[in-house]
């Protein structure tokens, strides 16, 4: 757990939580580990889960109208993805695939949700996090538009 914690302590949604906050966090955690060449998840599929890059990588993978599918970026250790399955449960946004054996570390998001509702204080820095990246996400991909 202590290997989850300080990867949890490099990641911006959870700047702000205490050690023993942080404990709780790395309490729901699930590993995953996929070979290179896995789909995580599809495009379109219903999102339960965000993932924690613990190490290898991943491409997220968009596909467009007409179908044709194009790679929009890679992540590595530290990074995650699938967040806003811990808000709403809806439809993926692009597709995952690992590019090398990576482990990933999730949080489902009823786990959040029950570790929300018995820790507020967790549930308030989380969320202020959350939209202060989507915010921020937002606003970098006006300035392209």
């Amino acid at each position: 757990m202590n290997e989850v914690k300080q990867l949890l302590r490099r990641i911006s949604l959870f700047r702000g939580l205490s050690d023993d906050q942080l404990d709780r966090v790395a309490q729901i955690t699930r590993s995953e580990t996929h070979p290179a060449d896995a789909v995580i998840f599809e495009q379109d599929e219903t999102g339960d889960k965000m993932y924690l890059v613990q190490s290898g990588q991943v491409e997220i993978r968009v596909k467009d109208h007409a179908g044709v599918l194009s790679s929009v970026l890679i992540m590595g250790q530290g990074q995650i993805f699938g967040e806003m399955a811990l808000l709403d449960h809806g439809a993926r946004s692009a597709s995952v695939v690992s590019l090398q054996p990576t482990t990933l570390n999730t949080i489902s998001g009823d786990d959040f949700k029950g570790l929300c509702q018995e820790d507020t204080a967790i549930g308030y820095v989380m969320m202020r996090n959350l939209a202060l990246d989507l915010s921020f996400k937002i606003r970098h991909q006006n300035s392209f538009s």
